[in-house]
């Protein structure tokens, strides 16, 4: 392999749990709520399937389903399916809406796998082309500077910055022009094997991770290092 595309959230990093999600924009906004309301709130809005990169919804309301399955094709339409989510759950000001997708585009509310700076690294090393392919609708890149992970990636390739999201091929053959390799020389390591398990429409190799929590998954990317051949170091 002389290249390999990860996903974002789930497989490079973990987004905060709903309750952190939650008691960050309420202590940012002065807004006090007990203990025992602040977990029902955060369940709730986990239920609603309000926080990006957390749960998915119980029931997408029907007059949200054409948003939603269109949710990572722009930035307008990523806010308003998750805010839309979130406005099903009251809260004790309408504007904390907005305040929560705000918090969930922060470095702060994610944490990279422990072993991804370990596996991208080792990976620049052997010579290997690093790409991001995210179904996302807001500028990730932040995140992994703020993480130290940025020096590690050579081209992200976002969906909303395209139109197009995973499993479409075409997002795929992007990230792999963009990284000059040839889609049969290219892994895509991934969590979700309907979107991310379109790279193999494109003749890529694909592997899958568990979308798990931090603590839970100590080593999940490291079998990547074993089905990419080592190559010359890169200069």
């Amino acid at each position: 392999m002389s290249a390999v595309l990860f996903d974002f959230s789930g497989t490079l990093f973990r987004i905060e749990s709903s309750e952190d999600w939650l008691r960050a924009v309420l202590d940012g906004a002065g807004v006090p709520l007990s203990g025992p309301e602040l977990a029902e709130t955060a369940r709730s809005l986990e239920a609603a399937g309000a926080l990006p990169g957390g749960a998915p919804p119980v029931r997408v309301p029907e007059e949200l389903a054409g948003v939603w399955e269109t949710r990572d094709e722009s930035s307008e339409l990523h806010r308003a399916a998750y805010t839309g989510l979130s406005r099903r759950v009251p809260l004790p000001d309408p504007g904390l809406h907005e305040a929560l997708y705000e918090r969930h585009m922060t470095p702060g509310a994610w944490r990279p796998y422990p072993d991804a700076v370990e596996v991208l690294e080792t990976l620049r090393g052997r010579g290997v082309a690093v790409g991001v392919v995210s179904n996302i609708g807001w500028d990730l890149r932040p995140v992994f500077r703020a993480h130290g992970l940025d020096r590690y990636v050579d081209a992200y390739v976002l969906s909303y910055e395209h139109g197009i999201r995973k499993p479409d091929p075409r997002l795929f053959a992007l990230a792999c022009e963009a990284l000059g390799a040839e889609p049969g020389q290219t892994l895509m390591v991934g969590d979700d094997r309907r979107a991310d398990g379109g790279a193999a429409a494109l003749g890529c190799g694909v592997h899958f991770v568990d979308h798990l929590p931090v603590t839970e998954r100590p080593a999940g990317l490291r079998p990547v290092l074993d089905l990419v051949h080592r190559t010359e170091p890169r200069t």
